[in-house]
């Protein structure tokens, strides 16, 4: 097995950008623009690598390697923004490594693209590039071509041996468990699962129980063997369920409104271990969003149009205003959900005032509201 946070170090230390590699800041996926740019980055790489796996890092600085971070972002369904613009697309994988000099909150995104013998190309357009275009990379960029692409074996060496050198061991495997229960969990509950005499599991949360379930909130979730993080959340709540072979997480979200809120289940994830050292990770979206009467929720929503109208003119917020404001974009995506079909872009009009306000869980409130979006979203294609 791989230890993922082994190869990224080798990764950062052993290479320049190039035709098997590259790195980013971050993930801006709320955007057509960011979207355009992300999916090029993985039509050349896979084009140019046919060989073996790619990768791109996300959470390093580019002029100095430093790590960063990016927020965590768990959505299983990546792969269906990859099969929606690309034809011939290649299989990829998001995954999430926490390293030690950074806060819970925060990891570093590593995107693995998987050899892929035909060549990717755009069935359509998204932002500035048109369908049919095919994107190569040269060096550290990644540039459109009308070039029939060779076939290209140069990388298979060099990746061998950046894989081969960070591949796992029991004292990375130990030295993990001890930090995640003992250092960055010592303050509150934490257990671990061996599955298959192979695999650990790590998680850690505050127990809570609502209605005879016992759910966890503040929740850090990992497979100790390749430094992924399955799962981290300060708001919501999950519910953990497990037997000898599979470990399942059910995620919750609290919605509502007028301070009148209820768990929902969202999606539930069930890793599934073998003998042979092998793993696989099953998802299934369980998420039905709350009815609401629509007149009340019309006057709900030009209250929260107001809200961002004076976010927009820089007009102060009364105290109800600003408590209003923490609950703005879970208001929105429940008229949203409810047939307000602008109200998607409204929340995302309103990003730079929500991460400019003082309290930073608005902001957070924001990012969940997305991710939540999203992953219905791309649930509509499975």
């Amino acid at each position: 097995m791989i230890n993922k946070r082994l190869l990224i170090k080798n990764l950062l230390a052993h290479n320049d950008e190039s035709t098997f590699y590259d790195k980013k800041r971050q993930l801006n996926l709320h955007s057509k623009e960011g979207k355009a740019k992300f999916l090029k980055h993985i039509c050349a790489l896979s084009n140019s690598n046919p060989s073996n796996n790619s990768y791109i890092v996300v959470g390093v600085e580019d002029e100095n390697n430093e790590i960063s971070g990016d927020d965590f972002f768990d959505d299983s369904r990546i792969q269906n923004l990859v099969n929606a613009y690309l034809e011939n697309p290649p299989k990829i994988l998001y995954e999430n490594v926490p390293f030690p000099n950074l806060p819970k909150d925060r990891v570093i995104g590593l995107v693995t693209i998987k050899p892929n013998h035909k060549t990717s190309f755009f069935k359509k357009n998204i932002y500035t590039i048109t369908a049919n275009s095919v994107f190569i990379r040269i060096g550290s960029n990644s540039m459109p071509t009308e070039d029939k692409i060779p076939y290209s074996k140069s990388n298979i060496e060099t990746v061998i041996s950046i894989e081969n050198n960070s591949r796992n061991s029991i004292a990375h495997t130990l030295d993990g468990v001890m930090d995640f229960m003992n250092i960055r969990h010592g303050d509150m509950t934490s257990k671990y699962k061996v599955f298959k005499e192979l695999f650990v599991v790590c998680w850690a949360g505050i127990p809570k129980r609502i209605r005879e379930t016992n759910y966890l909130s503040r929740v850090d979730i990992e497979l100790i063997n390749e430094q992924i993080k399955l799962f981290y959340s300060t708001l919501d709540v999950v519910t953990i369920s497990y037997d000898e072979n599979t470990f399942t997480i059910t995620e919750h979200v609290q919605l509502g409104l007028n301070d009148k809120t209820s768990y929902y289940p969202l999606e539930k994830v069930t890793i599934h271990f073998y003998d042979n050292g092998y793993y696989k990770m099953e998802t299934k979206m369980l998420f039905e969003p709350p009815k609401y009467n629509l007149k009340m929720l019309h006057h709900i929503y030009n209250s929260n149009l107001t809200l961002l109208s004076k976010l927009q003119k820089k007009i102060e917020l009364t105290e109800r205003e600003n408590k209003d404001l923490f609950h703005f974009s879970h208001t929105l995506m429940i008229c949203y959900l409810n047939g307000f079909g602008d109200a998607k872009q409204k929340i995302i009009d309103a990003k730079p005032f929500l991460k400019a306000h003082s309290n930073p869980l608005v902001y957070l409130n924001f990012k969940d509201a997305l991710r939540i979006l999203r992953k219905m979203k791309y649930n509509e294609n499975d």
